[in-house]
């Protein structure tokens, strides 16, 4: 894990009881990439199983080296971003924790640390793209992923 970022700890009240986040910790690795893969194949319809499964090695041994912030509520983790620069390179939510705030206090914890934050989503993931928008991320442009042939979209958003 990288020892020599900043560790951003916030604990909050909800409805539902406390939830934290918190960097990522060397035990969180495979939770966290369970819900990276689960996640990916349930958004990602359009896009081979196959293509997560191929790449699950390459994520759990890079991952580590990022900022990565985890959501936690009672000891249990229910999603994670992972940034690199002001880029958020993925945002992954467990499937029945989705709708619940659970994405947005994530990406709140990043806009309070970078004055842009950008990423590329599947234009296929409309879901998605609506989210970032009621984050206030604006579409810039379009592009195709050459590893999966879909086209992506460039979103910023800027303090």
């Amino acid at each position: 894990m990288n020892s020599h970022r900043s560790t951003v700890r916030i604990k909050k009240e909800t409805l539902e009881g406390d939830y934290m986040v918190r960097a990522l910790r060397s035990k969180d690795l495979e939770s966290v990439m369970e819900i990276w893969r689960n996640t990916n194949i349930q958004a990602h319809s359009f896009i081979t199983e196959d293509y997560w499964n191929n790449n699950y090695n390459l994520v759990k041994e890079i991952l580590p080296q990022a900022e990565v912030y985890i959501y936690e509520t009672k000891g249990r983790i229910q999603g994670f971003i992972g940034i690199n620069s002001g880029y958020i390179a993925g945002l992954f939510v467990l499937q029945e924790e989705q709708s619940k705030g659970v994405g947005q206090a994530l990406v709140e914890v990043v806009k309070e640390q970078y004055n842009q934050l950008s990423l590329k989503v599947y234009e296929k993931n409309i879901k998605a793209i609506s989210f970032y928008e009621k984050q206030g991320f604006n579409k810039q442009s379009k592009a195709i992923d050459e590893s999966t042939g879909e086209v992506e979209i460039f979103m910023v958003w800027e303090k």
